[in-house]
């Protein structure tokens, strides 16, 4: 079985991950998929994996969310009917068992990593960290429709897991405030808590599995940062976003070492180069 992640094992507290920036699927799976490289790059988050430098340790997910999702639990990884992906067809129909199962395999492989590599960080600190990266889309009926309103839809959501917000408050807020005073391009970035995506299953299963020595943090970032149609993102707001990020870690690292949290803010970024994702054909 093919491993369907990377690892950068960095030292320290900190763990960034990236479960949907991955787009290849297996050669096993590709006949039986309805939908197209563009379809499937529309509802994966490219760029995540760049943003998972904020943290020494990264992991990143290769394998597109379609052929498994290892943000679901094994019930929920595989998109079985448009109910569970926004409304699209995955599959053609008679799909093999063994293609599902080879999936599930995969999924399992991940969450028993998973479950060693936190677990050596949690030996090794007092509180270990954990940044969930995601995109949303805001213009998913059509590329020249308005975007969904800013009201319900914040730059980045932050979602925190409600059994043990007071435990790690020190930690979300330090996150939260920081994110807010980043000196990003353009005026200040929206970063609200639970407001559209609460936190994620996986984030979740870390949580449970290592009751009040993790804070996982969901971060969905909006795709106003690149066109969701067309896979182009503003390469100064995306570079922006990662020094914003790499900003809040550093002073989520104080925190954790007990140091004074710092408020100024960081510099903006001016680069307005565009880069590309060409999906698969």
């Amino acid at each position: 079985m093919d491993q369907i992640w990377t690892e950068e094992l960095g030292e320290g507290p900190l763990i960034a991950i990236a479960l949907h920036d991955g787009h290849s699927v297996r050669n096993e799976v590709r006949p039986f998929l309805t939908l197209s490289g563009e379809d499937r790059l529309r509802e994966e988050d490219p760029f995540t994996a760049q943003w998972t430098r904020m943290a020494p340790c990264a992991v990143v997910a290769t394998r597109s969310r379609f052929e498994v999702d290892l943000n679901r639990s094994p019930k929920a990884a595989i998109y079985r009917s448009p109910d569970d992906a926004w409304g699209l067809g995955v599959w053609k129909q008679d799909v093999p068992d063994e293609v599902f199962s080879h999936s599930l395999a995969a999924h399992a492989d991940f969450y028993r990593r998973m479950e060693e590599l936190i677990g050596e960080r949690v030996a090794e600190f007092p509180k270990v960290v954990l940044f969930d990266l995601h995109t949303y889309n805001h213009r998913r009926p059509g590329p020249h429709r308005r975007a969904s309103p800013a009201e319900h839809n914040p730059q980045v959501d932050v979602g925190t897991f409600p059994d043990e917000r007071d435990l790690n408050a020190v930690i979300i807020d330090c996150f939260l405030s920081r994110l807010r005073a980043f000196d990003f391009p353009g005026g200040g970035l929206d970063v609200r808590e639970n407001v559209r995506f609460p936190i994620g299953p996986f984030a979740q299963w870390v949580h449970r599995r290592f009751p009040g020595r993790i804070c996982a943090l969901s971060i969905e970032v909006k795709k106003f940062f690149m066109d969701e149609w067309t896979g182009t993102a503003d390469r100064a707001l995306l570079d922006a976003i990662g020094l914003a990020l790499g900003s809040v870690a550093e002073a989520v690292q104080r925190v954790l070492d007990g140091e004074p949290e710092v408020t100024e803010a960081e510099p903006a970024v001016d680069d307005a180069a565009t880069v590309v994702v060409r999906p698969e054909r």
